[in-house]
């Protein structure tokens, strides 16, 4: 089986309830003997569904998502003061997102 390894990293936004997040991905890219293409996600070397196609949020396991190019979740946090508080984490760890209404 021929395979090439890659890295990338997703920011997503939960349009329900606005939490956000962001996550790196090894992606694992392989055609086995009879030639078919396959691609599996991990994170922390645990399988994982594909990013794209994963609908639901882990904070209010609802969605829809949006997905942004990494690093928006965090550039966004650091505009608000008040967005590192702990009192702002679900207790997955994931930290919700206000926008300009907030």
């Amino acid at each position: 089986m021929d395979a090439e390894t890659v890295h990338e990293a997703y920011s997503f936004v939960c349009l329900h309830c606005g939490y956000g997040w962001e996550q790196e991905y090894e992606i694992r890219h392989a055609t086995d003997l009879a030639g078919q293409r396959r691609t599996d996600y991990f994170v922390g070397g645990r399988r994982v569904a594909s990013p794209l196609t994963r609908a639901d949020c882990p904070a209010c396991n609802r969605g829809p998502l949006r997905i942004l190019r990494p690093g928006r979740v965090n550039a966004s946090r650091s505009l608000f003061a008040w967005s590192s508080y702990p009192d702002w984490s679900s207790p997955s760890g994931v930290q919700k997102v206000v926008d300009d209404q907030g």
